[in-house]
């Protein structure tokens, strides 16, 4: 693997930064350096104007408004942002649905859906998970009957609980995976549903997590009318599209730009705070091996993402790869929180959970320390858990 940059590269990356720079909006930095929770217009700020530019789904075949990058162009963008620590557009549309509608969808799904995900007019979020089906999706039980209605269309009766439904208490659309053949083997009685979140018979609840914040939701639907020209694909070769579907969330839960930057803050914060013996905490032993090991893992799994944007440029969709990504990506992330915290020392007690964040005692860049590493836990689990990835690897890698 060539790890030089020609000119060429070097040239965009500075039209990168340079764009971010002169772009980025400056009261979304704002908000995010408040530590507030984001409202659903400042979340899609920044989505808008990489529409704009073009730049908003840099993944997608160019005939949809894809950038047509080289997986290096694709590097450098993930870089340049993470260095810049931008808000990333929301994945359900861009980097989760998109895929499976551009792959799976009819002609008449990718023009009603596709210009509405690419420049940030409508929200989706996910209908994956029930109380009784996370890691264990096939077992789902949310049921879709076929009817005819009133007006002589075909339509799907849906009734079921959802949960864990990321942000969807702002979400105009989602996409639900049903249970359309309650007799077959699990795996092969589920269909793909994209269902208008306003349609009578939805409600969202919120769930509170660790930190205090309101980011999930269980969504309860009561005879919920879906036409049925809003399922993709089959009915009842849903499975298909949700592992394909699940095959882009992991990859792009790995995080590894952003990984990169949180470990240099981290040795931000290291060098600044001081250990039991008085020097910087980074000049003790144990401490700095904990950093050094976490960076040589942080850089194997760079390179892992690497071989798979490689791959999936030249038309090889994302793999068991995948689960890699997935399982080291979180597994990094979640460390590098536990040492950011460990870092701060008492100044991340003093956290509030009804306020969402620490209650500001101590250097500025401990505020939010303990929240992070509370609402961390979940990357592990969220996406398909991490013993169900190794499951995955085991089969399709080693053949087990």
């Amino acid at each position: 693997m060539n790890l030089n940059f020609s000119p060429e590269e070097n040239a965009f990356r500075q039209e990168v930064r340079a764009f971010i720079a002169e772009n980025y909006p400056a009261e979304l930095r704002a908000a995010q350096d408040s530590g507030r929770p984001l409202t659903k217009a400042e979340y899609l700020i920044w989505h808008k104007v990489l529409a704009k530019k073009g730049w908003v789904a840099p993944s997608w075949p160019k005939q949809y408004g894809g950038t047509d990058w080289t997986p290096t162009q694709k590097y450098i963008w993930s870089e340049e942002s993470a260095r810049a620590e931008t808000l990333p557009p929301l994945p359900f549309g861009v980097s989760m649905l998109a895929p499976v509608l551009y792959t799976f969808g009819s002609d008449e799904q990718k023009a009603k859906f596709l210009p509405g995900i690419y420049n940030g007019e409508v929200w989706w979020c996910q209908g994956y998970s029930e109380p009784g089906a996370g890691s264990d999706l096939a077992s789902l039980k949310t049921k879709a009957e076929r009817i005819t209605g009133d007006d002589g269309k075909e339509y799907y009766l849906v009734n079921g609980q959802k949960t864990w439904t990321t942000l969807g208490q702002y979400a105009d659309w989602g996409f639900f995976l049903v249970r359309t053949d309650p007799d077959s083997k699990p795996q092969a009685g589920i269909s793909f549903l994209l269902i208008d979140m306003k349609t009578p018979g939805i409600s969202v609840r919120p769930i509170i997590t660790l930190e205090g914040g309101h980011e999930v939701n269980d969504v309860f639907l009561d005879n919920v009318k879906v036409p049925v020209e809003n399922r993709v694909f089959h009915e009842n070769q849903g499975w298909t599209l949700a592992k394909a579907l699940l095959a882009h969330e992991r990859s792009g839960i790995a995080g590894v730009a952003r990984s990169k930057r949180n470990l240099e803050k981290l040795r931000e914060i290291a060098s600044t705070e001081h250990s039991d013996a008085g020097g910087p905490l980074l000049g003790d032993a144990f401490f700095r091996r904990k950093v050094a090991e976490l960076e040589i893992d942080l850089t194997a799994l760079e390179f892992t993402e690497l071989r798979t944007l490689a791959g999936e440029s030249s038309g090889k969709g994302p793999g068991p790869e995948s689960s890699i990504l997935k399982i080291k990506g979180t597994e990094i992330q979640q460390r590098l929180q536990e040492l950011a915290l460990e870092a701060v020392g008492h100044y991340g007690a003093p956290f509030l959970r009804d306020l969402g964040h620490n209650a500001g005692v101590g250097p500025e860049y401990a505020v939010g320390l303990a929240g992070d590493m509370f609402n961390g836990r979940k990357t592990s689990i969220y996406g398909g858990s991490n013993e169900i990835q190794r499951n995955i690897i085991a089969k399709m890698v080693l053949g087990l």
